[in-house]
């Protein structure tokens, strides 16, 4: 089941604001080594999974992984060829509002050499670019 919040009765949103870069959530926090978004997305609750699966399946179970993002922001949908008006359109899926500078995911517990491997193959799931940061790593 892919990730959505618990409670979601009346929970139709409006499509809000992707503006400016994240500053809640831009350092690695948790972990040793961490997965930076360096552009702006709507992330679907099935790209978060696609890169969870790929994380621990090069991690072979090693380690510890943390999902920075949650898609707690609805999205609605009307069916094709419907006119305009008669209300807003039930809810199609969960994303994430995901800004420049957000950590995604941060892994821990495994070298870096696998830790840059299993965040690599996670970015290609991935639809915007992402980088490679370390705890220590000076800002730049």
């Amino acid at each position: 089941m892919p990730l959505q919040p618990a409670r979601v009765k009346y929970r139709k949103m409006h499509r809000g604001n992707r503006a400016g870069l994240a500053y809640r959530g831009s350092t690695v926090a948790f972990g040793e080594y961490g997965l930076m978004a360096l552009e702006r997305c709507w992330m679907d609750s099935k790209q978060l999974e696609a890169a969870r699966v790929a994380i621990s399946r090069e991690m072979k179970r090693n380690g510890k992984l943390w999902i920075r993002v949650f898609p707690q922001k609805s999205f609605t949908k009307k069916p094709l060829e419907t006119r305009m008006g008669k209300g807003k359109a039930p809810v199609e899926g969960w994303v994430a509002v995901v800004r420049p500078a957000n950590i995604l995911f941060e892994v821990d517990g495994v070298p870096e050499s696998v830790a840059r491997n299993c965040l690599r193959l996670a970015a290609a799931k991935l639809p915007i670019k992402t980088k490679f940061v370390s705890r220590h790593q000076r800002a730049a």
